[in-house]
Protein backbone atom coordinates (compact mmCIF):
# COMPACT_ATOMS: atom_id res chain seq x y z
CA UNK A 1 0.00 0.00 0.00
CA UNK A 2 1.66 3.36 -1.13
CA UNK A 3 0.81 6.12 1.98
CA UNK A 4 1.64 8.77 -0.44
CA UNK A 5 -1.24 7.96 -2.72
CA UNK A 6 -3.34 7.53 -0.59
CA UNK A 7 -2.88 10.42 0.65
CA UNK A 8 -3.17 12.59 -2.24
CA UNK A 9 -6.16 10.76 -3.02
CA UNK A 10 -7.63 12.10 0.10
CA UNK A 11 -6.39 15.51 -0.41
CA UNK A 12 -7.92 15.43 -4.20
CA UNK A 13 -11.46 14.17 -3.08
CA UNK A 14 -11.06 16.64 -0.31
CA UNK A 15 -10.88 19.45 -3.12
CA UNK A 16 -13.11 17.95 -5.77
CA UNK A 17 -16.23 17.88 -2.72
CA UNK A 18 -15.91 21.49 -3.15
CA UNK A 19 -16.91 21.27 -6.94
CA UNK A 20 -19.46 18.50 -5.92
CA UNK A 21 -20.91 20.67 -3.30
CA UNK A 22 -21.39 23.86 -5.79
CA UNK A 23 -22.83 21.16 -8.35
CA UNK A 24 -25.77 19.62 -6.58
CA UNK A 25 -26.43 22.59 -4.57
CA UNK A 26 -27.04 25.10 -7.73
CA UNK A 27 -29.06 22.07 -10.03
CA UNK A 28 -29.94 19.52 -7.60
CA UNK A 29 -30.59 21.51 -4.32
CA UNK A 30 -31.87 24.35 -6.31
CA UNK A 31 -33.35 21.49 -9.14
CA UNK A 32 -35.23 18.54 -8.47
CA UNK A 33 -34.79 18.33 -5.17
CA UNK A 34 -36.04 21.73 -3.97
CA UNK A 35 -38.29 20.18 -1.96
CA UNK A 36 -35.28 19.01 0.51
CA UNK A 37 -33.64 22.71 0.20
CA UNK A 38 -36.53 25.01 0.39
CA UNK A 39 -36.61 24.80 4.43
CA UNK A 40 -33.08 26.24 4.43
CA UNK A 41 -34.13 29.22 3.00
CA UNK A 42 -36.67 30.18 4.84
CA UNK A 43 -37.20 31.13 8.63
CA UNK A 44 -36.17 28.59 10.98
CA UNK A 45 -39.13 26.77 12.77
CA UNK A 46 -36.45 24.16 14.50
CA UNK A 47 -32.82 22.24 14.39
CA UNK A 48 -33.26 19.98 11.95
CA UNK A 49 -34.07 20.56 8.17
CA UNK A 50 -35.44 18.45 5.35
CA UNK A 51 -32.08 19.84 4.03
CA UNK A 52 -29.76 18.07 6.44
CA UNK A 53 -30.40 15.45 3.77
CA UNK A 54 -28.31 16.04 1.61
CA UNK A 55 -25.41 15.90 4.53
CA UNK A 56 -26.93 11.77 5.54
CA UNK A 57 -26.72 11.32 1.53
CA UNK A 58 -22.38 12.07 1.91
CA UNK A 59 -21.98 10.58 5.28
CA UNK A 60 -23.53 7.46 3.21
CA UNK A 61 -21.45 7.46 0.10
CA UNK A 62 -18.23 8.13 2.61
CA UNK A 63 -19.34 5.14 5.13
CA UNK A 64 -19.96 3.08 1.79
CA UNK A 65 -16.20 3.45 0.49
CA UNK A 66 -14.89 2.68 3.57
CA UNK A 67 -16.59 -0.43 3.77
CA UNK A 68 -15.98 -1.29 0.56
CA UNK A 69 -12.45 -0.79 1.50
CA UNK A 70 -12.89 -2.61 4.56
CA UNK A 71 -14.24 -5.92 2.22
CA UNK A 72 -11.11 -5.43 -0.07
CA UNK A 73 -13.51 -4.42 -3.15
CA UNK A 74 -12.23 -0.69 -3.52
CA UNK A 75 -8.38 -0.06 -2.43
CA UNK A 76 -8.89 3.71 -2.80
CA UNK A 77 -12.12 3.66 -0.96
CA UNK A 78 -10.50 4.61 2.37
CA UNK A 79 -8.81 7.48 0.81
CA UNK A 80 -12.07 8.74 -0.96
CA UNK A 81 -14.36 7.94 2.33
CA UNK A 82 -11.46 9.87 4.04
CA UNK A 83 -11.89 12.80 1.64
CA UNK A 84 -15.38 13.18 2.16
CA UNK A 85 -15.36 12.13 5.39
CA UNK A 86 -12.93 15.59 6.27
CA UNK A 87 -14.70 17.61 3.80
CA UNK A 88 -17.83 17.45 5.77
CA UNK A 89 -16.37 18.36 8.41
CA UNK A 90 -15.03 21.60 7.30
CA UNK A 91 -18.68 21.78 5.72
CA UNK A 92 -20.34 21.16 8.80
CA UNK A 93 -17.85 24.53 10.65
CA UNK A 94 -18.22 26.93 8.15
CA UNK A 95 -21.52 26.23 7.26
CA UNK A 96 -23.27 24.73 10.33
CA UNK A 97 -21.62 26.45 12.96
CA UNK A 98 -19.88 29.85 11.50
CA UNK A 99 -22.33 31.08 9.32
CA UNK A 100 -25.76 29.50 10.35
CA UNK A 101 -24.98 29.51 13.99
CA UNK A 102 -26.79 25.92 14.61
CA UNK A 103 -23.87 25.66 17.50
CA UNK A 104 -23.15 29.15 19.26
CA UNK A 105 -19.93 28.79 18.32
CA UNK A 106 -17.40 31.11 16.49
CA UNK A 107 -19.60 33.92 16.11
CA UNK A 108 -17.39 36.71 15.62
CA UNK A 109 -13.68 37.01 13.64
CA UNK A 110 -11.01 39.74 12.27
CA UNK A 111 -10.33 36.83 9.59
CA UNK A 112 -11.07 38.45 5.76
CA UNK A 113 -11.22 35.10 4.11
CA UNK A 114 -14.03 34.19 6.46
CA UNK A 115 -16.13 37.50 6.21
CA UNK A 116 -16.23 36.80 2.65
CA UNK A 117 -17.41 33.45 3.17
CA UNK A 118 -20.35 34.83 5.23
CA UNK A 119 -20.93 37.93 2.54
CA UNK A 120 -20.97 35.12 -0.42
CA UNK A 121 -23.55 32.90 1.69
CA UNK A 122 -25.60 36.23 2.72
CA UNK A 123 -26.04 36.72 -0.62
CA UNK A 124 -27.26 33.55 -1.86
CA UNK A 125 -29.67 33.54 0.86
CA UNK A 126 -31.22 36.82 -0.19
CA UNK A 127 -33.19 34.66 -2.55
CA UNK A 128 -35.37 32.42 -0.58
CA UNK A 129 -36.64 30.88 -4.32
CA UNK A 130 -34.63 28.48 -6.26
CA UNK A 131 -34.36 30.47 -9.29
CA UNK A 132 -31.78 33.22 -9.44
CA UNK A 133 -29.53 32.22 -7.10
CA UNK A 134 -25.90 32.52 -6.78
CA UNK A 135 -22.71 31.60 -4.80
CA UNK A 136 -23.39 28.25 -4.60
CA UNK A 137 -19.59 26.75 -3.15
CA UNK A 138 -18.86 26.93 0.29
CA UNK A 139 -15.25 27.33 0.79
CA UNK A 140 -13.78 28.99 -2.24
CA UNK A 141 -15.23 32.63 -2.08
CA UNK A 142 -16.05 34.79 -5.00
CA UNK A 143 -13.03 36.75 -5.64
CA UNK A 144 -15.16 40.11 -5.61
CA UNK A 145 -16.45 38.89 -1.82
CA UNK A 146 -12.65 38.26 -0.92
CA UNK A 147 -11.56 41.82 -1.85
CA UNK A 148 -14.17 43.61 -0.68
CA UNK A 149 -13.17 41.85 2.79
CA UNK A 150 -9.88 42.61 2.88
CA UNK A 151 -10.94 46.11 2.23
CA UNK A 152 -13.31 46.57 5.24
CA UNK A 153 -12.30 45.89 8.53
CA UNK A 154 -14.46 45.26 11.40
Amino acid sequence: MNILLHIFITIVTFFVMEFMAWFSHKYIMHGFLWVLHKDHHQPKKGWFERNDTFFIFYAAVSTGLVIAWGEGVFEYGISMGLGILFYGMAYFAVHDIFIHQRLNWLKKTDNAYFRAIRKAHKVHHKHLGKEEGECFGMLVVPTKYYKEAVGTKR
